[in-house]
């Protein structure tokens, strides 16, 4: 398959697959889930709870995603993956980080800032990327990506007029930043794999997962939220096939994510998952007839400008040194 249509493809199945992945787990974290018990006097009441178990969340998708990753390598077998496996336990460690990081920073920071602080996520894997990877990126480059995440994070900024509060600084944005670290140190090390041992991206993909599952294993032992979830279960037995789906709509999208990792780079990904939210959100806008701000306006300007001239010339990269495989 040529290069470009293989990118279209894996690009196209990450926007769809987690654009139904967010719809899902939207479902499952905002739900209010009913159940019933019986007080003293023998009368029935129904209460109300909601899922708060993000640990168990992340745990059931990491075990589908490897369960997956391996049943196709059981299928299609390849070369054995040389890669080192402090490699994999790296990743596995950043990428947990980074999750539990960003999700313990909701505490703190509204979710709209969430989103447009890890926005800037081709950032620091571009830098960590040269420093870790041992990754060269030409000048440009650098400004294209730049005017990508800028227009992102206009295009999600909303405008509430003055606030009466003081702009501060506090845990939530530093939660936030070094959630920003973790992911940089996530692609430095992927880069580095894909330099030096070349898997694909199903090999990847389980090794990463598989650490991951076992890790948070044990950190539902050690805080008690396996058992409490297995109790919460119990109650609301249909959350085990909405996770299942949930979990099988990650895995496609990891599966193409990782080949992505594998044919592309990571910084590759981080702008294809970061403009995803973007063309999420242009989507709605355009599907509902909703009006742009100016802001908005400038952002989907910067947005597109950046993806065109990254297209552009490193197509013409590519026609220049037919050997680049960047």
């Amino acid at each position: 398959m040529h290069k470009t249509n293989k990118f279209i493809l894996e690009a196209a199945a990450i926007f769809v697959a987690y654009f139904y992945f967010g719809i899902l787990q939207e479902k499952i974290t905002k739900s209010k889930y009913t159940y019933e018990v019986v007080d003293e006097r023998g009368e029935k009441i129904y209460l109300t709870e909601k899922y708060t178990y993000f640990l168990s969340l992340v745990f059931i998708l990491c075990a589908i995603n490897y369960a997956v990753a391996t049943l196709v390598l059981r299928i299609w077998p390849q070369e054995e993956d040389k890669t080192s496996k402090m490699y994999y336990v790296s990743i596995a460690i950043t990428y947990l980080l980074a999750m539990v990081c960003s999700n313990m920073a909701l505490q703190w920071v509204p979710y709209p800032t969430q989103v447009v602080g890890k926005s800037a996520k081709p950032i620091p894997v571009m830098i960590l990327g040269v420093l870790l990877g041992k990754k060269s990126y030409p000048f440009r480059k650098y400004i294209f990506v730049l005017l990508i995440v800028v227009g992102v994070v206009l295009f999600m900024f909303k405008d509430k007029g003055k606030s009466t509060q003081d702009v501060t600084f506090g845990l939530g944005e530093l939660l936030l930043i070094l959630s920003l670290i973790m992911d940089g140190l996530t692609g430095g090390v992927q880069e580095r794999i894909r330099a030096e041992a070349k898997p694909s991206g199903q090999q990847m993909m389980k090794a990463s997962n598989g650490w991951s599952t076992l890790f948070l294993g044990v950190a539902l032992i050690v805080t008690g939220e396996g058992f409490k979830f297995f109790e919460f279960a119990h109650r609301q037995p249909t959350i085990i096939g909405n996770l299942l789906v949930l979990g099988m709509t990650q895995a496609i999208g990891q599966m193409f994510l990782y080949n992505m990792v594998s044919d592309f780079g990571p910084l590759v990904v981080s702008v294809v998952t970061t403009t995803r939210k973007f063309f999420t959100v242009l989507g709605s806008v355009i599907i509902f007839g909703n009006a742009l701000s100016l802001l908005q306006w400038i952002g989907a300007t910067l947005v597109f400008s950046g993806l065109f001239f990254d297209a552009f010339f490193s197509k013409g990269t590519a026609k220049k040194s037919p050997s680049n495989k960047s």
